[in-house]
């Protein structure tokens, strides 16, 4: 690796890409600027849009300082959500605001903020380590995170696979921390299983109720049948699997007709003791058991959003756990908890873990860190960088 020259620091890069407004899917410049600091300290940039006439498109930038193994990747996206009424905002939400010592804006902190922290770690990691020539760092930064996530890490990566570009190991950059940096690291996802119950009934009048079948009752029957008993009672590295009612609805605009149907739809987040299909079969028999001699008839369906999947714990989680040693002080937990992010489909090409800002002001108005913690994410992602080249080379 050859010297570089170092100018951005976390909170310029940050401030920069906060105010390119890129809601999923526009990439409103903001990988224009990624490519722009990045090609002009030694990487090679390799824009990729995907998308057809069916999907909007979507652009996407991969990166990579070096040839060699090993090859860590820094994963992440500089598409954000919609900031909502702007006029409930602090500050613009595109405006990147400095106020007591915080960064304002949409995606400071998921997770604009923790690409900016990993570009400069990394070009403080190349300049000081001189001509050092083993090893490669990439970035796969996506615009589709936020969004269906059909046309942006996935597609990359089959990108990757095709040209020889799947790393050894990877670190996406997802805020993981509750209140404080350096308390979690991710080592893994729950999967996420979302099911559509719809229970069919016979329509009558109230005062009847005998010359019709209510679905509604049927419905929660159902629904209690696979609430009320526990999936499970977690594993060594996961918590208990849960199941959530997200929506009920009859669509019944009389109070005087009892409906032909009734649905409702759930959410599974599961843990590594189950596999979609078993899943799918167990909650299936215990509504088929539930409605049995009810008279009444079901239609059940199921998409699966991600399975869940586990990396081991060892030398690429010491890495992590010692770099936010050396910098916090603090011991942080190896978890699995939280929603789903892109790690999900890396895991299928590396070992993948996860770490970022602190979480507890994402997706919210007036999404902000602390220049603090920028400047300490910035340091722990450089020791990381160290502490893996060391480990692997």
């Amino acid at each position: 690796m050859q010297v570089l020259a170092i100018e951005h620091g976390p909170l310029s890069l940050a401030e920069a890409l906060i105010r390119c407004p890129s809601v999923t899917p526009q990439e409103a410049g903001a990988l224009d600027l990624l490519e722009r600091v990045l090609g002009g300290q030694g990487f090679a940039c390799t824009r990729l849009p995907f998308g057809d006439s069916a999907t909007e498109s979507v652009d996407n930038l991969f990166a990579r300082f070096g040839a060699e193994g090993p090859h860590l990747c820094f994963a992440g996206h500089t598409d954000v959500v919609p900031p909502g009424d702007e006029a409930h905002w602090r500050h613009s939400p595109f405006a990147a605001a400095i106020e007591d010592g915080r960064l304002y804006g949409r995606g400071a902190v998921d997770m604009k903020g923790a690409v900016a922290c990993f570009v400069s770690a990394a070009l403080n990691y190349i300049r000081d380590k001189g001509d050092h020539s083993a090893g490669s760092i990439s970035l796969l930064i996506t615009g589709d995170e936020e969004g269906p996530a059909v046309n942006g890490t996935i597609k990359v990566l089959e990108w990757m696979s095709g040209n020889g570009q799947i790393p050894d190991h990877a670190l996406v950059g997802e805020p993981t921390n509750p209140s404080a940096l350096g308390q979690e690291i991710k080592i893994g996802r729950r999967g996420s299983l979302t099911g559509r119950l719809t229970v069919i009934g016979r329509q009558g009048h109230v005062a009847y109720p005998a010359l019709a079948r209510n679905p509604i009752t049927g419905l929660l029957r159902a629904l209690a049948a696979v609430i009320d008993e526990p999936l499970d009672d977690g594993t060594p590295h996961f918590e208990p699997s849960n199941i959530e009612v997200t929506t009920v609805d009859v669509a019944n605009p009389a109070e005087n007709v009892i409906p032909a149907r009734a649905s409702a739809r759930f959410n599974v987040r599961y843990n590594d003791r189950f596999e979609a299909d078993g899943l799918r079969a167990l909650i299936a028999e215990r509504i088929g058991q539930a409605l049995a001699g009810t008279g009444l008839s079901h239609d059940l369906g199921f998409t699966n959003s991600s399975a869940a999947f586990l990396t081991e714990p060892g030398p690429l989680a010491e890495c992590m756990l010692g770099a936010v040693r050396d910098v916090t002080g603090a011991e942080a937990r190896l978890t699995t908890s939280g929603g789903t992010s892109d790690a999900r489909f890396i895991k299928d090409h590396c070992p993948v873990i996860e770490f970022g800002l602190v979480n507890a002001t994402i997706h919210q108005v007036d999404e902000n860190t602390t220049l603090a913690d920028l400047e300490r994410l910035s340091e722990i992602y450089r020791r990381f960088i160290a502490r893996y080249f060391e480990t692997f080379d």
